[in-house]
């Protein structure tokens, strides 16, 4: 790290370098804070997590027993070391408990007053956080695999749904109801994720090895379906080509910015899309065939604005995706 700092302070090195270095060194000594910890509520594995974006006080946690616990992460007692305590839970006597495992929970963007739970026994809840009430629920023919709402959304209250069906549901809370379905999987829909970028595009991932980007305002649906070689195969072999992985797609998430997605398959690879162009910029070994939940750190840079092209950019400004938090260089270790 010296010779790092000595090399900008003679001007020999971009202070971008330095940035990147030190955000790896950072991301590789992350390890468990030993003077925090959570109270068990949850009987058995949580497959599920979501911290509300109002305050960032509150977290919610869904586990494959049905249970929903609400937390205070807090540190009321102002001790160095604590335990984050459980306020409430939907546990297994409460009559509008999820008979199944729960696979996403969400708090609803804008308010802490309500959250949203989907289950595998075919189930979206929408719940009143107050009492701990179902406002709502929308039932589905298959398993629900994940839902998302859109955290920047003004004008739709859409809720995207992706179940055992290949056809994307949204549903919508204003109307309680299903107002329509997105076509173009060949089976099922395992991870949706609505973009922080633009309030009406919505990613989504299947077990057919294709992640496909949607603007939901158009009859067609879909914008393009991404490809993991870049067009490179798709004369080659029609089989091959638009498909993001050499497996199920079981995860995906956007940049805090939008400007990059995240996808995670059954092959063993994490890769990264420019979600503007679709281009496959970065593939990562995961080393787990069964990871399908995906968070991205908080962003380091500020977004660039729509009308300001990233290419027109001095290359400081541009977001490097993080690759280095993963991967090391020669000339940098």
């Amino acid at each position: 790290m010296l010779g790092f700092i000595s090399a900008r302070q003679a001007g020999l090195d971009d202070p971008v370098r330095l940035r990147r270095a030190e955000s790896t060194r950072r991301v590789l000594s992350l390890e468990l804070n030993k003077d925090r910890d959570v109270e068990r509520i949850h009987g058995s594995g949580i497959n599920t997590l979501d911290i509300e974006p109002v305050e960032g006080r509150y977290m919610l946690s869904g586990g494959s027993d049905g249970v929903i616990v609400l937390y205070d992460l807090e540190n009321l007692s102002r001790k160095p070391s604590y335990t984050c305590k459980a306020l409430c839970s939907v546990g297994r006597s409460h009559p509008d408990v999820h008979r199944f495992s729960v696979e996403t929970v969400q708090w609803y963007p804008h308010d802490t007053g309500m959250f949203t739970s989907s289950s595998f026994d075919k189930a979206l809840k929408i719940w009143d956080t107050n009492t701990l009430q179902p406002a709502d629920v929308f039932h589905f023919e298959g398993t629900v695999y994940s839902h998302h709402m859109s955290p920047v959304a003004t004008k739709h209250c859409l809720i995207a749904v992706g179940t055992k069906s290949p056809k994307v549901q949204l549903c919508d809370l204003k109307s309680g109801s299903c107002s329509h379905i997105l076509q173009g999987h060949r089976q099922e829909v395992l991870a949706v994720s609505w973009s922080p970028r633009h309030e009406y595009v919505l990613a989504t991932a299947s077990a057919d090895s294709r992640v496909k980007l949607w603007d939901v305002r158009r009859a067609s649906g879909c914008l393009t379906t991404l490809d993991q070689h870049n067009g490179e195969k798709s004369k080659a072999s029609s089989e091959a080509a638009n498909t993001a992985h050499n497996g199920r797609v079981n995860g995906l998430c956007y940049t805090n910015d939008g400007l990059h997605l995240l996808t995670i398959g059954t092959d063993d690879r994490m890769r990264l899309w420019n979600s503007s162009t679709g281009e496959n910029t970065l593939e990562l070994y995961s080393g787990s065939k069964d990871c399908n939940i995906l968070a991205w750190i908080p962003a380091l840079r500020e977004p660039v604005p729509d009308d300001i092209s990233e290419k027109s950019l001095p290359q400081q400004h541009l977001n490097p995706a993080y690759e280095d938090a993963w991967s090391s260089s020669d000339d940098e270790g």
